[in-house]
């Protein structure tokens, strides 16, 4: 059984950072590609960033500068550095895996594991 629990979240003044973390488990993890997504209120999931099956990195423009994505797969470990938080950045954050290579990274339904969220509110 495949299982992915976001942690790292909270409340963070704008111009802040947060890392989020993802551990997954139930797959051998480093053959996957992973991804983040976040969703705020009255919005649909939108892509943040995502590994791809090859490694390469990828993020959406939104936040390309300021997000990092990596891995340590020593602890089956997914992360999302967020630098420069903004109050749009607002949303609940979650991490998704795939079990086929995606032809989209970007669509959430490509994604077939995704853990419970994580809360990030940018307020001051």
């Amino acid at each position: 059984q495949v299982q992915l629990v976001e942690s790292g979240g909270g409340l963070v003044q704008p111009g802040g950072s947060l890392k989020l973390s993802c551990v997954v488990s139930g797959r051998t993890f480093g053959n996957h590609a992973m991804g983040w997504f976040r969703q705020a209120p009255g919005k649909e999931r939108e892509f943040v960033a995502a590994i791809s099956w090859s490694g390469t990195l990828l993020y959406t423009d939104s936040v390309k500068g300021r997000v990092t994505i990596a891995t340590d797969n020593a602890k089956n470990t997914v992360y999302l550095q967020i630098n420069s938080l903004k109050p749009e950045d607002t949303a609940v954050y979650y991490c998704a895996s795939p079990r086929n290579p995606p032809r989209d990274y970007a669509r959430p339904n490509e994604y077939d594991y995704w853990g419970q969220g994580t809360q990030v509110t940018v307020s001051s």
